[in-house]
């Protein structure tokens, strides 16, 4: 796994947590328990902060950045999906971010709140607590559901578990 000191900035990762071995850790990042950061992730705190709570997945190729001097956080259980972009924002606790989905500078994403695949949360913009919000630019659409619930509470788990297993079984192979 890439996890760098940058300038006295060293990441702090915490137990139990999965680093896949081509993603990149830099700089001022803090990372909970029990997190999966998939492939490819790029998670930057050369010149601004990152904080990411507990079971979290970042999934692969996505990036988290923070501008200088500044802040990026991302709450418990949270799921940022394939390829998305979080840059100097904050997404709190349960959050889901869809596959593609860009959530700019100041934006906030509410407890429980979904934002759709290829969505872009704009800067300053804010999705309240357990909406959902899709299109370019964002726009709030409905109500997270019970059922909603439910369902995200599966895949969270399951990148949870995947935290440990590949922890524990991931082995590279010559072929």
């Amino acid at each position: 796994m890439g996890v760098y000191e940058f300038e006295g900035r060293r990441p702090r990762i915490g137990e139990g947590t999965y680093i896949s071995h081509s993603a990149d850790v830099i700089g001022d990042v803090v990372i909970g328990r029990e997190c999966f950061i998939g492939p490819g992730a790029r998670i930057k705190g050369d010149y601004g902060s990152v904080r990411i709570g507990n079971k979290t997945n970042i999934q692969e190729n996505c990036v988290v950045h923070a501008r200088p001097g500044e802040i990026c956080v991302i709450g418990d259980w949270v799921s940022i999906g394939h390829g998305a972009i979080v840059h100097n924002c904050t997404i709190r606790d349960y959050a889901v971010i869809g596959m593609g989905a860009i959530v700019s500078d100041y934006a906030t994403v509410g407890t429980w709140a979904i934002v759709g695949e290829g969505c872009l949360v704009k800067s300053k913009q804010e999705v309240p607590d357990r909406k959902i919000a899709v299109g370019v630019p964002a726009k709030v659409i409905g109500d997270v559901t019970e059922e909603h619930v439910k369902l995200w509470t599966r895949y969270k788990e399951i990148y949870v578990s995947l935290a440990r297993r590949y922890r524990e079984k991931l082995r590279e192979v010559n072929v």
